[in-house]
């Protein structure tokens, strides 16, 4: 037997595997790291985050992303030198942590790469071309491999669109593994450059959950701040928007694209929710909104696009708990917002329910790992997949 695969045999026999969990947004904030404790699989998993940090990108970094970032027309050459580059960068940034928290590379199991997503393109977006759902992570796990001396895991979503999902939301099999419940209704809405929920009902089994993008998270929000506030990232709290006024008639006309009325479950990335969508719903308008009334108009466009897809997909009259996560949870504004459109609704942190919000992503790729090397295929509800799978490439470091 190949000595990597021997070892891979030996990692998927032991009772807790140390799992390294990488996640990097579409807000391309930086890299999430969290180093998690595994034990067992499926519905017997537990997870314990023993470190956890987030290193920042730094403007070039951002820069470099920017150039294949979302959009139909890019220099190959960039996107094809940027794919083991972001993946040695990452490795580095996976070194460096390890240092700082004095562990060893050998003390570590697995590395869970989600890599950077560059582009998303669901079937929605080109429906009368030859061509299905396609997607594509950047970050070379074979580089990540090697540079770290770790077996690394990547590259989730392509297993996911192959069994006939839309290779996103993928957080539906970790919030079930995690954080189903015998009693309560859980929602579980993550609001990252893209927001998604997934509805747990009570007691439930696997192919009763639901998961769905809903459409913007802070996506919007943040490119405008980065256009018009050019000494921003992101409109901290929610302070601009506070300042602006909501613009009804422009709210409306963001409403009308025929995404929201797609049909549920769906997927959509910054590939249609970009500057370009805001400059659009204006000319639509006939007139040009002052950037606070955008701004303003911006968030609840966010929060009213959330609320619906929950109130259309949570059977009426069911006593639930959202549990939030991601950058949105720090957006006052927008969770005032939400709780104003569902004020029945118990609004929480994932904290609440031991899961550390900033992580909870790097997290559930973690755990999408452990499940490929110590699990067994799951076919998830809510129409995610239409075969029982599990997700992941593997990339041994020798």
């Amino acid at each position: 037997m190949h000595p990597n695969i021997s070892q891979l045999y030996q990692i998927a026999q032991k009772p807790s595997r140390r799992i390294i969990g990488l996640m990097s947004g579409t807000s391309m904030d930086g890299l999430d790291i969290a180093l998690c404790a595994i034990s067992n699989a499926g519905t017997q998993t537990k997870l314990t985050v023993e470190q956890f940090m987030t290193v920042p990108y730094t403007a070039v970094f951002k820069e470099k992303l920017l150039t294949v970032f979302s959009k139909e027309t890019i220099s190959l050459a960039q996107l094809c030198v940027l794919h083991p580059w972001i993946g040695l960068a990452h490795a580095k940034y996976v070194n460096q942590a390890l240092a700082q928290w004095k562990i060893k590379s050998t003390d570590i199991d697995l590395i869970a790469s989600h890599g950077q997503t560059v582009y998303h393109a669901p079937k929605s977006l080109h429906p009368t071309d030859e061509y299905g759902t396609a997607t594509l992570q950047i970050g070379e796990a074979d580089h990540l491999a090697v540079a770290t001396g770790i077996i690394t895991i990547s590259d989730f979503r392509q297993k996911h669109i192959a069994a006939g999902g839309e290779g996103a939301p993928l957080a539906v099999y970790g919030d079930y593994l995690l954080c189903h419940h015998p009693t309560e209704h859980r929602v579980l809405l993550n609001i990252g450059g893209i927001a998604n929920f997934t509805y747990l009902p009570a007691a439930c089994s696997i192919d009763q959950i639901f998961s769905t993008d809903t459409g913007p998270g802070n996506t919007l929000m943040d490119a405008y701040i980065r256009k018009c506030f050019t000494d921003l990232a992101y409109d901290h709290g929610g302070a601009i928007a506070k300042s602006g006024r909501i613009d009804e008639a422009l709210l409306s006309v963001l409403k009308n694209h025929s995404f929201f009325n797609s049909t549920f479950p769906k997927t959509i990335g910054p590939e249609l929710f970009n500057l370009d969508f805001i400059v659009a719903a204006q000319i639509a308008l006939g007139k040009t909104i002052l950037p606070n009334d955008l701004m303003a108009t911006l968030n609840r466009f966010t929060a009213e696009t959330i609320a619906e897809a929950i109130h259309k997909n949570v059977p009426a009259g069911t006593n639930f708990v959202i549990y939030l996560s991601g950058g949105g949870l720090h957006n006052t504004l927008l969770i005032d917002n939400l709780q104003a459109l569902m004020p029945e609704v118990q609004i929480k942190s994932t904290m609440d329910i031991g899961i550390l919000p900033d992580a909870k992503e790097a997290m559930l790729f973690a755990v999408l790992a452990n499940e490929a090397v110590a699990g067994t295929p799951i076919l998830a509800g809510g129409k995610a997949t239409q075969l029982a799978t599990t997700m992941g490439k593997i990339s041994f470091p020798i």
